[in-house]
């Protein structure tokens, strides 16, 4: 009996595996540094037109369920218009292409226009994905606290959350 094609096809699978997670990561890490950037456009293309974004709930811009992709971009524009920046520092996946989960541990911060730091936290962000688009994101927040910290810090510097100006 020939186990050639059994020993191939076993050895595929955690070849597979190393790409998928390759992939998904140089893919978050370029959109991340397009969000960084500026451009909330590369990350809002990953997410599927139903798509949900949740965040901590909270007096704040970012608070609530952010439904479809109009409501996420509004996220990520207030994201980007607060000078807020992020590096994705562990990441972890598990599931089917067509299914995946991921959870990564994503570090952001914001500088005022001294330099001075004026937020920082430590973030766990949880997504279910379908056929590589997500279509559930949820925030998971070190200290929420930092957050009201941070929006108020934000609007005695004039910068009210972009919705609404």
């Amino acid at each position: 009996m020939n186990y050639l094609p059994f020993v191939a096809g076993l050895a595929a699978g955690p070849v597979l595996r190393t790409l998928v997670v390759r992939g998904a990561l140089l893919k978050l890490g370029r959109d991340v540094r397009a969000l960084n950037a500026g451009d909330h456009r590369p990350l809002l293309a990953g997410y599927a037109p139903d798509a949900v974004l949740r965040f901590n709930e909270g007096d704040h811009r970012w608070s609530g369920d952010h439904h479809g992709r109009d409501a996420i971009e509004r996220f990520l524009r207030e994201f980007v218009e607060a000078g807020v920046q992020g590096e994705i520092k562990d990441l972890w996946i598990g599931g089917p292409p067509w299914a995946l989960r991921m959870v990564a541990r994503f570090d952001d911060w914001a500088v005022d226009e001294q330099g001075e730091r004026i937020y920082a936290n430590r973030t766990c962000l949880v997504v279910r994905t379908r056929w590589g688009r997500i279509v559930e994101h949820e925030d998971f927040y070190e200290d929420t606290n930092r957050i009201l910290t941070f929006e108020q810090a934000l609007r005695d510097r004039g910068r009210t959350p972009v919705s609404t100006s």
